[in-house]
């Protein structure tokens, strides 16, 4: 009889032994919480093309690398948490993350930035469970309403954005110095808004350490940032429009006077020209001051400066309406000369919805050159009418067409002074370019002779047959849809069913 040696592992373990302790096999642990799907990225892997489904019984290879790379992508990756220090980007970042809910990240888009909630908003529309939505209702912004403390405020930050050179300055930079300055007096009446913001591109800071300096303002305006200046010679300002007979700009916000009478200009104050004078008959240099504090700042916009940007400012209007012309297709062939001639007399204007631009009968109160919007164009048409038992004529008008974009009207009613032949009124807010009559006795005889060649009136070769054919089909056309609404209606009102109301209100 053979003896056998068993091992000691194939023995039977003994009964106080603890297989706790032992570990069976590598399952995940469980005691965390469970990832976040993304289904953007699941439906993207159940969509690869070769993995067993419907189409396919077996998974071809490359779909099944493609799988098994990609597939870790579908859990949303935990947050990082973030060590000491923490950039100002990366906080940023970190409170955007904590705006989107675990709900939105696991069911929506991840590749798309997170959308910032508003601080407030009153009142709250719809009942949520999240404190943050309800934290602005108790915690009340402290902020100052009082005029000064603005001003002080809107000052403080104008300096602080003057500190950067104009190449240095965002868009949201200057649109914010632009902001502050239509609050300025002197810069809401001068400027235009579109001169003002293009001078809020180029102004500068300038800053003088010692006191008794003198600032020379012949070239350029300034505005005191900082300190105090006394004038030098009067007026110290070259704004006809706001210089009273003391040569002072009327309502000044924090100008002073010293003890013996002399005239001081601080924070807000402005001095100085936009077009260069040379030195007077004394030899003295006009609109000038003198620093009386140490460290005192100023804005500066140079004359060179404003004349460059307003001479780019006609230009860029002059070839938006050259462009405007050539757009039209009556003016495509003319030759270069007249229609730089005519784009001088064109003027902006900008008309709302259902304003009447033209009246038929009557002579058009001016060329018009379409460019963005629509008009509708209407004619004048008599029918007949019952209303008492009698019968009457009545004048009616009938929408006979469109105009568009790159369209114009009235060039004719102007040069041959005559009534239009048709209404024209706005079916949109409608931008256009206008040439008033008396601008066009400017015009030579050769592009007064092109204008009439070029052109034919406005819906002019419609017959009274046109007309009536035209309100008749839209006359049965408006018959009819009544006739359909009412069908509709009386069928969902058969049952006594009526939406919105009884048991069928939501």
């Amino acid at each position: 009889m053979a003896l056998v040696k068993l091992e000691e592992t194939l023995g039977r373990p003994a009964w106080g032994r603890d297989h706790t302790k032992s570990k069976k096999s590598n399952l995940p642990n469980r005691n965390g919480k469970p990832p976040t799907i993304d289904y953007e990225k699941l439906r993207w892997l159940n969509n690869l093309e070769g993995l067993k489904g419907r189409d396919y019984r077996e998974s071809s290879e490359d779909a099944h690398d493609v799988f098994m790379k990609s597939y870790h992508h579908m859990f949303v990756k935990p947050e990082k948490k973030a060590g000491f220090p923490i950039h100002a980007a990366k906080r940023l970042e970190q409170q955007k993350s904590t705006l989107s809910t675990v709900t939105y990240r696991a069911t929506g888009k991840t590749t798309e930035a997170d959308k910032t909630i508003a601080r407030k908003q009153y009142p709250i529309d719809e009942i949520t469970y999240d404190i943050r939505d309800y934290l602005p209702l108790l915690h009340k912004q402290r902020q100052s309403e009082h005029p000064e403390a603005i001003y002080r405020s809107n000052m403080r930050t104008l300096r602080k954005l003057l500190k950067k050179l104009p190449f240095e300055r965002t868009a949201s930079e200057n649109d914010k110095m632009f902001s502050i300055l239509k609050t300025i007096e002197f810069f809401q009446d001068k400027f235009p808004s579109t001169v003002l913001k293009e001078l809020c591109v180029v102004a500068v800071c300038e800053q003088w350490k010692d006191p008794g300096f003198s600032v020379f303002g012949n070239t350029s305006v300034y505005m005191v940032l900082r300190g105090t200046v006394s004038p030098t010679s009067h007026p110290y300002l070259d704004d006809m429009v706001n210089v009273n007979e003391k040569g002072q700009p009327g309502s000044p916000r924090s100008r002073k006077t010293e003890s013996d009478g002399a005239l001081l200009l601080g924070q807000g104050d402005v001095f100085g020209t936009l077009r260069k004078h040379e030195k007077d008959e004394q030899g003295n240099k006009p609109f000038s001051v003198i620093t009386n504090e140490p460290n005192c700042e100023f804005m500066k916009i140079s004359s060179a400066d404003y004349n460059r940007i307003i001479e780019q400012i006609k230009q860029r209007e002059h070839t938006e309406k050259v462009n405007l012309l050539l757009s039209c297709g009556q003016y495509k062939l003319w030759p270069r000369q007249p229609l730089l001639q005519v784009a001088e007399l064109i003027e902006w204007i900008s008309c709302p919805p259902n304003t009447i631009l033209a009246s038929e009968g009557y002579k058009a109160p001016y060329i018009g050159f379409i460019k963005s919007g629509e008009c509708h164009v209407l004619r004048q048409v008599e029918v007949m009418s019952e209303k008492h038992a009698k019968r009457e004529r009545r004048t009616k008008q009938v929408v006979m067409g469109k105009l568009n974009d790159s369209e114009s009207f009235a060039e004719l009613s102007i040069l041959l002074d005559e009534p239009i032949t048709c209404s024209i009124v706005t079916a949109t807010n409608v931008q256009l370019g206008i040439i008033k009559p008396e601008r066009v006795e400017e015009l030579d005889e050769v592009t007064i002779q092109l204008f009439k060649q070029s052109n034919v009136r406005t819906f002019g070769d419609l017959s009274k047959d046109n007309i009536q054919d035209e309100y008749m089909h839209q006359e049965l056309k408006r018959e009819w849809n009544e006739f359909k609404h009412g069908v509709v209606v009386d069928v969902i009102n058969y049952r006594g069913i009526r939406p919105g109301y009884g048991k069928w209100a939501k």
